[in-house]
């Protein structure tokens, strides 16, 4: 029975033994390393005398002396990644949402009542298809009207130029007469007053010509003025026929049989979806990373993934978010993408040389900049502030660092900069 007590208390003995006296060669042990003989042999005999002592003092100093400074030429054990650096696409992460490429109110432009039956939203139409067809009312007949007024006007034009022609003539025969009653006064052959009379006749046959040139240009005003109400006329009666501007889907019923329409009445709302675009408003920090013709793909709400190049990038930054807009062309010839869907876009920017390291490698120094620490050519650890570029699910894309790089990705928790390391190295898994 009292076996067991006697055990415990031998292994509580050696164990406070090697724990006190021989507490620096159970530490090298525990370390790996090898306990020196002159030790072993120092702390096992016990001194006979006080030289034998000292010198035995002696023996165990030094080793313990040398083990210290093979400890701390051996530095703290880590585990680094060899890592180089390799170029990656860097891309503009931004939210925005689908848009039709075209859409537009067709709306009246005069007053009548609709006549046509209504098609349905939802209707696939074509350019120049007839949507709301409007009474025409009295307005044939202004036309008729209109083109009377214009024949009559085109008569008068020969009458015109034949009264032109007359007071020409007169005025011609009014200066024939004049220069002769000139001539004749001079020589005393003809009367003062036959010389008034001649200048009077010529001035009234002058009178006489600009009233025709006049006349010939009111009926040719005349002329215009009917042509315009013609034109008038005509495109009121184009008004009463409403059709669609282009192909595309009425987004609502047009209007109903017997609705009246006045000018701004809206007839149907027409949309099309064959391309469409991508919104989205980029940061001004991010925006001259973006140019015009660059690929973007986008995630849809419903997981569906699209691509596209980049179109129209804003000149004038929206006053409160001061963000820039951004278009994006897709396109959708099955129709599949709707208007207003929420969309993650991503755009291809300028690429950049960055490491493909885990997520566990990133620390914060003292300062609680984020990076990682590096292993440097003399042994010690160095400390790099990163830029994350591109978080992935295995890794992360990491700007900042070197072409070449030793990474510490075990142990940089316990380590600070200038620290001497022993790494243990191992390639990064293409």
């Amino acid at each position: 029975m009292r076996v067991i007590p006697l055990m415990t208390a031998a292994v509580v003995t050696a164990g406070l033994y090697y724990a006190v006296i021989e507490r620096d060669a159970l530490l090298a042990f525990a370390r790996g390393e090898q306990v020196s003989d002159e030790t072993a042999s120092s702390d096992v005999s016990e001194p006979t005398d006080a030289s034998a002592t000292t010198a035995a003092a002696a023996e165990t100093v030094v080793p313990q002396a040398a083990d210290a400074d093979k400890a701390d030429n051996s530095g703290v054990r880590v585990v680094a990644l060899r890592s180089t650096a390799r170029g990656i696409d860097s891309a503009v992460v931004l939210r925005g949402q689908t848009q039709a490429i075209r859409q537009v109110e067709v709306r009246s432009e005069t007053t009548s009542t609709v006549l046509s039956e209504p098609l349905r939203k939802g209707a696939q139409v074509k350019a120049g298809d007839l949507l709301c067809k409007l009474d025409p009312g009295t307005r044939p007949s202004t036309l008729l009207e209109a083109k009377a007024r214009l024949s009559e006007a085109k008569i008068r034009v020969p009458e015109a130029r034949a009264r032109l022609d007359e007071s020409r003539a007169r005025l011609k025969e009014a200066q024939i007469n004049l220069t002769a009653a000139a001539k004749l006064s001079e020589g005393g052959f003809a009367s003062e007053t036959r010389l008034a009379s001649s200048e009077a006749a010529e001035r009234s046959a002058v009178a006489g010509v600009a009233t025709a040139e006049t006349g010939l240009e009111t009926t040719s005003a005349g002329i215009e003025a009917a042509s315009a109400q013609v034109a008038a006329a005509e495109k009121e009666l184009a008004r009463l026929d409403i059709l669609a501007p282009f192909d595309g889907l009425l987004e609502s019923d047009t209007a109903e049989l017997g609705s009246l329409m006045q000018p701004g009445s809206l007839c149907a709302t027409v949309i099309q979806l064959e391309t469409i675009k991508l919104v989205g408003y980029v940061p001004e920090t991010e925006v001259n990373r973006v140019t015009i013709g660059a690929g973007a793909r986008a995630e849809l709400a419903n997981g569906r993934n699209v691509e596209g190049k980049v179109t129209f990038i804003s000149r004038s930054a929206d006053p409160t978010t001061r963000t820039f807009e951004v278009e994006i062309t897709v396109p959708n010839p099955d129709l599949a993408i709707r208007d207003g869907q929420t969309a993650d876009i991503v755009i291809s920017a300028e690429g950049s040389k960055a490491h493909y390291l885990p997520q566990s490698a990133l620390t914060l120094n003292n300062d609680g900049q984020l990076g990682v620490r590096v292993v440097e050519d003399d042994m010690t650890v160095g400390f790099y502030p990163i830029q994350l570029l591109r978080d992935e699910a295995s890794g992360v894309w990491l700007g900042g660092l070197p072409e070449q790089a030793d990474v510490i990705v075990v142990g940089q928790d316990f380590v600070v900069a200038g620290v001497s390391v022993a790494p243990t190295y191992k390639e990064v898994s293409q």
